[in-house]
């Protein structure tokens, strides 16, 4: 792995050699820049963010690859709709104020947007450099150019305009991307909006799911005050659906519609034998306590947390990833992740776990858990694992795992982390049945314009989808806004 230092000095010699107008075939043949990092090293013993950013070298010559194509394949990818093209040619003029203009007409999230969003699925994914190398990894670091141009123009910020104030007022149930991305857009066309968080601190799985080494929470904080300084007020620690459900926000505080964001905090377990045994968690119970209750930080942190020397994650996605890097960063001395699959067919984004294998986490790949094994005190001792090979593809299109008969055997582990996936959360649901859910629990919603079955109350997110992206829910919460904005505009 090259050092950032060289990486820099490298892009400086390559800016030298791009001609002053390049063809497209010449922008094509400009080098790809890797995202300088901390050493794995070094990085497995801090919390810091291990991808460093790109320097403004690196990012003039990243640009310098886009072919500015005139139908915009990368924006059609794009959930919010970002003028991806337009951005970049600000940046290889170094417009960098002017490139976060644009950006911020489509999203007030980019340095969180930048960082986590799985661009090679979309904007990227459609990118005409990538497929002019038939691969995706040479497609414009779209990402990563939005990222550095978030965080060079961080302290130079120009909040939207709001419209005058309409007298009407929403409430956003939830304070993840998707609510973000409802409650600025219902703001700025001048109504008044106030965003419900359950527990103390906002951000929703910004806060609580993502580690601090890939998404830092003072940039979440950042991006909040954003919304803050909009005027958009936030209510902590209310659990709407107990403290006040939906129809009390409408009929008793005089809310006129509502958005419901609450995401899917519903943790699945695989339902085998020893699931309860102690040091058994989910990666939503061992993501919150480092991320929101700063579990690591045990100078100034009285959270406690399970003291591991050997870890067994279940799963093959990104919350997967974050959980066995977590525990690598709070000491584990070893980390498998267990997963009934190939690493072809894991779900995670490439990148993260090429950063878990970089610092030391290993694949136990076609390989299902069936039994966890306690000790005389009840906690985890073991995993029984079985063997797999792949079947046909199922309904997502991966092979489906075939368990092989007789091929069980046993690891010596004393923590598991299951990190399978989430449910929609339950709660609104219990308190008021006239919304209508599918048999996942997630709520069902016009597919137009978001709105419930419950009239004047719109959803969005993760609550709609199952598990997603941040930017397919920042896209969901943006879509609510709009037909919002209409249902008030036509409310008398």
């Amino acid at each position: 792995m090259k050092t950032p230092e060289i990486l820099d000095r490298e892009a400086r010699e390559i800016l030298k050699t791009i001609p002053e107008n390049p063809t497209a075939k010449e922008r094509a043949a400009i080098p790809h820049q890797d995202m300088p990092q901390q050493d794995p090293g070094e990085r497995i013993h801090n919390m810091s963010e291990v991808a460093l950013g790109y320097t403004e070298s690196e990012a003039l010559v990243e640009a310098s690859r886009c072919l500015q194509c005139k139908n915009k394949p990368c924006v059609a990818g794009c959930p919010v709709g970002i003028d991806i093209p337009r951005f970049i040619n600000s940046i290889t003029k170094k417009d960098y104020s002017g490139a976060m203009s644009v950006i911020q007409e489509s999203s007030l999230l980019p340095a969180i947007c930048g960082r986590v969003c799985p661009q090679e699925n979309q904007c990227q994914k459609f990118c005409t450099v990538g497929k002019m190398h038939k691969n995706v990894d040479e497609a414009v670091a779209i990402g990563r150019l939005e990222r550095f141009v978030a965080d060079h123009e961080k302290d130079n910020v120009k909040l939207p305009e709001i419209a005058p104030e309409t007298g009407k007022k929403v409430a956003v149930v939830g304070s993840g991307p998707a609510s973000m991305a409802c409650a600025a857009d219902v703001r700025r066309m001048g109504h008044s909006v106030t965003v419900f968080e359950a527990l103390h601190k906002m951000g929703g799985v910004l806060s609580y799911g993502i580690p601090e080494f890939r998404l830092p929470k003072s940039l979440v904080e950042k991006e909040l005050s954003k919304l803050e300084a909009m005027g958009i007020d936030f209510e902590r620690n209310v659990l709407v659906g107990r403290t006040r459900t939906i129809k009390e926000l409408m009929e008793e505080d005089g809310y006129d519609a509502v958005f419901v964001g609450t995401g899917a905090g519903l943790p699945k377990f695989m339902n085998i034998p020893g699931e309860n045994l102690i040091s058994v968690f989910s990666a939503n119970e061992y993501l919150t306590r480092s991320n929101l209750m700063k579990a690591y930080d045990t100078e100034h942190a009285l959270t406690p947390y399970f003291h591991s020397h050997r870890v067994a994650v279940f799963g093959g996605g990104n919350v997967a990833m974050d959980a066995a890097r977590t525990a690598l960063r709070l000491g584990a001395e070893t980390v498998d992740i267990v997963y009934r699959r190939t690493r072809d067919e894991m779900p995670a984004r490439k990148e993260e776990v090429e950063h878990a294998i970089e610092e030391g986490c290993n694949l136990k790949t076609l390989s299902q858990p069936v039994e966890i094994i306690g000790d005389e005190n009840g906690a985890v001792k073991g995993v029984v694992i079985r063997r797999c090979e792949l079947g046909e593809p199922d309904a997502s299109g991966r092979r489906s795992p075939v368990e092989i008969p007789g091929s069980d055997y046993t690891v010596d582990y004393d923590t598991v982390i299951v990190a399978i996936g989430n449910a929609s959360n339950p709660l609104i649901k219990k308190t008021t049945p006239e919304i209508e859910t599918n048999r996942r629990g997630n709520f069902i919603v016009d597919e137009n314009t978001n709105e419930t079955s419950m009239k004047g109350v719109f959803a969005g997110g993760d609550i709609v989808l199952g598990a997603a992206t941040v930017i397919l829910a920042m896209g969901q919460g943006r879509k609510a806004a709009a037909a919002i904005n209409a249902y008030l505009e036509g409310k008398r």
